[in-house]
């Protein structure tokens, strides 16, 4: 990916980097996303212009370039702008960054009297946090950040804008937006799913898979992508080896049960070990984990209140609003969201039948489940449908119904007394979730 980066940044047959005037500033050394998708079909082999796309998305989740006025980290074959990362902020030379240069950044941040340099609520909350967990040693922190903040005003005016917008990209690969599902674990999860049925050492491919996928997660994201790929995992390896007996499976299956026991820590006797499986469904798995709301911590359930983007990150407080959008007959809004988060994830020759799917089910005229939108947003839908179908079509369907559940649905949720009988019955003690007091056994099975 480096190589080819190098290539898109030369200054005679790279992408065209320019600085474009605006009408009362200049958005200095970026391109747009056609020149990018452009640029790809005809210098890497890549004659499908999805793929060009896919190939451009991942190489944004990695951070090598990024959108100057998103924080999700993908591409779009339009005239949106797009500026290069600096090097010196490449997986391959930076390395995982400490909470520490996360601190340092935020609070520097806080000091810079600039519109776009506020931070979002997500941000201010992994701030208050921080300052916490650092509280012996936060005097250095805002001193190493004001010495950061003085060396910044010293710089060129469009020299420091586009510095900060690297920065804050670099942040974004690294601390993204909590609704934001990481594209590089997706891919690895799909890498995972293939290579699994082919190695004949099974049991040493799943341990390597799972120790990427752990080490791509914060504890925070690990759970709810661990609900999926567990289920999926096991769901591969019985397709690959059909109704074998228990005893003729390969130990793959049984390690997955291994994980399952060990995450939720569950006690096996010896007749649960000889077992493929300590839950017979994914939905009997979700239940045994989220179903009770003894077993949830209250501060975990007070969280939603936050925001909805911390309500959809819990599984559990997306199942909890889930089922309150159905008592109020708009359950379809919620389904077609996370529909479109998933399609965003899919394999590209998965995408045509999905978007499809999705239209037929919440668009189309007479559709099973009828989402409210605008008409213009609705003709928009389907003419690039029939032009050009990728996995942003129903992108400003998408925004226009996360908008209503904010701002409707979420804080009637928030007022009912579902929410709060729900609340009144977690256990108040606080302790560590099972997913990550036992996150040490896990990576041991």
């Amino acid at each position: 990916m480096e190589t080819i980066v190098e290539k898109m940044q030369d200054e005679q047959t790279g992408v065209p980097v320019r600085t474009v005037k605006s009408f009362m500033s200049k958005v200095p050394s970026v391109f747009t996303g056609v020149d990018l998708v452009a640029w790809m079909m005809k210098n890497v082999d890549v004659e499908d212009q999805v793929e060009a796309l896919h190939l451009a998305s991942l190489m944004a989740a990695h951070g090598y370039f990024f959108p100057i006025d998103d924080h999700v980290l993908t591409v779009k074959n339009d005239n949106t702008y797009y500026r290069f990362q600096t090097p010196c902020f490449w997986p391959s030379r930076c390395g995982e960054p400490e909470n520490t240069d996360y601190a340092v950044y935020l609070c520097k941040r806080t000091m810079q009297n600039k519109q776009r340099l506020e931070l979002a609520d997500y941000e201010a909350e992994n701030l208050a946090r921080l300052q916490k967990m650092f509280s012996r040693k936060w005097e250095f922190i805002f001193m190493q950040a004001e010495a950061q903040a003085k060396v910044d005003k010293k710089r060129d005016k469009l020299e420091r804008k586009v510095l900060d917008s690297q920065e804050r990209a670099f942040w974004d690969v690294h601390r993204p937006v909590p609704v934001a599902r990481n594209t590089q674990v997706v891919e690895r999860l799909s890498w995972s799913i293939e290579i699994i049925c082919k190695k004949k050492n099974q049991q040493k491919t799943i341990k390597s898979s799972l120790s990427i996928i752990i080490k791509d997660l914060e504890a925070g994201q690990f759970i709810q992508v661990l609900l999926s790929t567990l289920d999926n995992l096991e769901l591969a390896i019985l397709r690959r080896f059909g109704n074998q007996s228990t005893r003729q499976q390969p130990k793959t299956t049984r390690c997955v049960g291994s994980a399952r026991m060990a995450l939720f820590g569950k006690k096996a006797n010896s007749a649960e070990q000889n077992q493929t499986s300590t839950y017979e469904s994914l939905a009997e798995f979700q239940n045994d984990c989220l179903g009770n709301p003894r077993d949830i911590p209250q501060r975990r359930v007070k969280r939603w209140a936050f925001s909805i983007e911390e309500l959809l990150c819990d599984p559990a407080g997306k199942e909890q609003f889930s089922k309150f959008l159905d008592k109020e007959f708009s359950g379809e809004n919620l389904k077609f969201w996370l529909a479109c988060q998933d399609l965003k994830c899919l394999p590209i020759r998965e995408v045509n039948f999905k978007v499809t799917e999705i239209f037929s089910e919440f668009l189309a005229p007479g559709a099973h489940n009828p989402v409210n939108v605008e008409g213009r947003i609705s003709e928009l839908v389907r003419g690039r449908i029939e032009n050009h179908v990728d996995r942003y079509c129903f992108e400003e369907a998408q925004d226009h119904i996360f908008k209503l559940m904010k701002s409707d649905s979420y804080s009637r949720y928030l007022r009912s007394d579902m929410y709060k009988e729900f609340l009144s019955g977690t256990r108040k003690k606080v302790r560590l979730l099972p997913a990550i007091s036992n996150f040490s056994a896990f990576k041991h099975t």
